[in-house]
Parts: C-alpha cells; structure tokens; sequence
C-alpha cells in the first residue's frame, strides 16, 4: 500500500519514515521535586509521506539526515534481541495491578520513579491514588518497558496512542533522547525482518546505544543534544 505506515531501517544509515507519520517534539514535565510527571508537546514538524531520521547522531539538519553517517563511518549494527516482549517480561504483581517489566527496554526516563516508584506502587494497587499513579507511570513510559494489566482480567491498560512519531527532549538537563514510535507502527530492520509491533518504543538517535536500534538511555550518559 502506498500509504502504509512504517520505518525501514537502512544498513550504517537513517530511519526511512512513510505512510504520511506525523512528527513532532515531546518535552519531558517535571514536578516540584525534579521527578517526571508528563509530556508536552513543543514542535510540529510539516507533514510529509516520506522523510528520513538521522540514526547517527551526527547530522547537521537533526532530526533528519544529511548524509553524515558516510562521513562518520556510522556503525549501525542492530544487535537487539528479537525475543518477543511477553518471553522477556518479569511480572510485579499487586492486588488490583500486575505490571510486566522487560529492563532492557529502559531508556532512563524516570517516569517510573514518582511516589515511591511504580514497583512499590502495584504492591499498594488496592488504594485508588497508588493504582491509578501505578497506571500513569507505565503509560507515560516512553518505551514500553513497563506495561500496566489489570490483576483480575489480565487486560492490558494502555494509552490508546495512534500511530506517530515524537523527539523526546529533556531540556532541564539540557539533553536530547530518543526517537518516541506510537500506535504499532511496523519498523524493518536492516537485514529485511520486522520487529514486533509494540504501542510504544524509543529508537536511538544518538548513534551510541549497546541495543540498536533501540535506545538504551546512551544518551543520558554523553549528553547528546540535537541542537549540536
């Protein structure tokens, strides 16, 4: 279909984006204490059905390619394992809530951490504030590591997110993160095989993460800023 909505990943290159997916610029909220406690949206960038994401870090005109990675020697390999998310999960289990947690997916976001952290939270689930605390944590969890379930049926409590595609930025620390894809778009790897579509996952952009092309919280540790 020519408007589908998808990411193709190219060898030691960008992230090729079609199917008309929005972009836009998602900043981190903090609260009175410096802890994460939501999003707001700073930037829209122009529709358009095809459009390219640097993947290296090192473009001139982020977020999206230029071509640096030639220059670069950009090395790309995605070495993250494909292993689906539900073999990987260890469950923390409460009285209203159980959450499924895979750490590898963490990007050092800090949602999780509000109220004495979302692990204490589900085991306190039977109070209304730490359930629906509990539950905000996992949502605003920008890759998907946390994943909240009600303990009675099992159902996944979720954002419904359509599919789209956000820069996350962190301006008090005066860092950029990751690339944030909504909705289950589908993403291809370099070698033709597609990832298991999530609701949320965070791409790296900032060329370094150990999980490629996942982001595995790099960032936070050299600094990266789009702005440079």
């Amino acid at each position: 279909m020519a408007n589908e909505e998808k990411i193709e990943i190219v060898e030691d290159g960008p992230y090729l984006i079609s199917g008309l997916l929005s972009l836009d610029e998602q900043t981190v909220v903090y609260d009175e204490n410096g802890v994460p406690e939501g999003w707001q949206k700073t930037t829209d960038y122009p529709e358009n059905k095809h459009y390219a994401l640097c993947r290296c870090g090192k473009s001139k005109n982020k977020p999206f390619c230029d071509g640096s990675h030639i220059d670069s020697d950009f090395d790309g390999k995605e070495t993250a394992n494909r292993d689906k998310f539900a073999d990987k999960v260890e469950k923390i289990e409460g009285p209203e809530l159980i959450v499924d947690d895979v750490s590898e997916y963490c990007i050092g976001a800090g949602f999780c951490h509000r109220d004495g952290g979302v692990w204490n939270l589900v085991e306190e689930s039977s109070d209304k504030k730490s359930k629906e605390t509990a539950i905000k944590e996992c949502t605003n969890c920008p890759s998907g590591r946390l994943v909240a379930r009600d303990a009675k049926t099992g159902k996944i409590i979720d954002e419904n997110l359509k599919p789209e595609i956000s820069l996350i930025e962190h301006p008090e620390k005066n860092q950029s993160g990751p690339i944030w894809v909504k909705g289950g778009i589908a993403i291809t790897s370099a070698d033709g095989k597609e990832y298991e579509k999530r609701t949320r996952v965070t791409l790296c952009r900032c060329g370094k993460s150990a999980n490629k092309p996942f982001c595995d919280g790099t960032h936070l540790e050299t600094g990266f800023n789009a702005e440079n």
